[in-house]
């Protein structure tokens, strides 16, 4: 007998383990209805926006949810693919991916992904899980680099749903891994196979991380700094002298000061300056979006061209390429630890009667 999937007791739990990969969240379609309820979601979590919620309230409810949704909607259908969004669509290839890697090694693993915003949700994702017998689960941020707004956010929709239920899986957090060396070198990997490809050279390669206001670091958000570690940790694996490479941050609004420099500044300060060519990479993003594909992919190359530069490639995401699937799946495995060091149920004996049962 099997006895890592013994049935026990009345519960007839298999003590599977689960992995729930987490992201941030799409709209279900590129259409002003579907972005209302998305950022209407998305801005209402005190995580994102840290401000008076009365003021905030009616900001968001009067004003922004009113005009924003239908220009976010134009943004989104130029992206939009065949089989939906191309967040959706790569998360699903990721989660696919892993579930393959390590189902091959251990077939009482489970994966699943769900969204902090938008569908599938993160409670959906959690259930799922549950559902398929898992009493043991690692909630996995696709957020290399910690923020309040993005992982901490994650914490406040994974935890309340788990302390719901009577029995409460034993739950894994994964740390952030912005500096771990399967996530480097997959980075590098993918950046230095996009700068083979290219015709010619770039005259810079721009760093762009997603921004956070200033006042979420001064208040003690790690964010920054970790930023800062990934690109330490990438420059000397690059086939690109360090000179050439800039650190930027980008998805700026509002008045308040957010983390610099601004790569849209930026790009219009290169194109100044008389830059040609340049290569922009997203490394916080692990998966393509809205931000790297049409801020960066069609934004930024106008903003560059319209001040006098002349090329502008965006190096994808990690997305499904092999290399990153290998190595979420070694930082997942490196996660679960003893989980999957041993047994992943040790049983003395399947046969023992269950009390509840033997009464009935």
């Amino acid at each position: 007998m099997d006895k890592a999937s013994c049935e026990f007791g009345c519960r007839g739990s298999k003590d599977k383990i689960g992995v729930l990969i987490a992201q941030l969240g799409t709209p279900d379609a590129p259409t002003a209805p579907a972005l209302r309820r998305y950022l209407g979601q998305f801005l209402s979590d005190r995580r994102v926006i840290e401000v008076n919620r009365i003021l905030w309230w009616i900001l968001l409810n009067c004003i922004i949810l009113v005009t924003r949704p239908k220009r976010s909607a134009r943004l989104y259908a130029r992206i939009w693919g065949k089989e939906g969004s191309p967040l959706f669509t790569i998360t699903k290839k990721q989660a696919d991916g892993v579930r393959s890697r390590l189902q091959a090694e251990n077939r009482h693993i489970e994966v699943e992904f769900g969204m902090r915003y938008g569908k599938p949700s993160l409670e959906s994702g959690l259930d799922r899980l549950i559902e398929k017998g898992c009493s043991k689960i690692l909630l996995f941020p696709m957020y290399p680099q910690y923020a309040a707004a993005t992982t901490a956010s994650t914490y406040d929709a994974v935890f309340p749903h788990l302390l719901k239920r009577r029995w409460v899986p034993t739950l894994r957090v994964a740390e952030p891994y912005f500096a771990h060396p399967r996530y480097v070198d997959s980075l590098a990997t993918v950046i230095n196979e996009h700068l083979a490809s290219l015709p010619a050279k770039p005259e810079r390669l721009v760093l762009s991380y997603h921004g956070v206001p200033e006042k979420y670091v001064t208040k003690g958000d790690p964010y920054c700094c970790q930023c800062l570690e990934t690109t330490a940790a990438v420059l000397p694996k690059l086939n690109v002298p360090k000179e050439m490479v800039i650190h930027t941050f980008q998805s700026r609004f509002g008045r308040d000061p957010w983390l610099r420099p601004y790569t849209d500044e930026t790009l219009e300060e290169l194109g100044h300056a008389g830059v040609k060519r340049i290569t922009l990479v997203a490394p916080g993003f692990t998966a393509d979006c809205l931000e790297t594909l049409d801020e960066l992919g069609n934004e930024g190359h106008e903003q560059f061209t319209e001040a006098g530069g002349e090329e502008l490639s965006v190096v994808p995401c990690l997305n499904d390429h092999p290399v990153w699937l290998d190595g979420m799946s070694a930082i997942i495995r490196e996660e679960l630890g003893s989980w999957i060091d041993g047994d992943a149920r040790k049983v003395l004996d399947c046969s023992i009667t269950c009390p509840l049962k033997s009464v009935a």
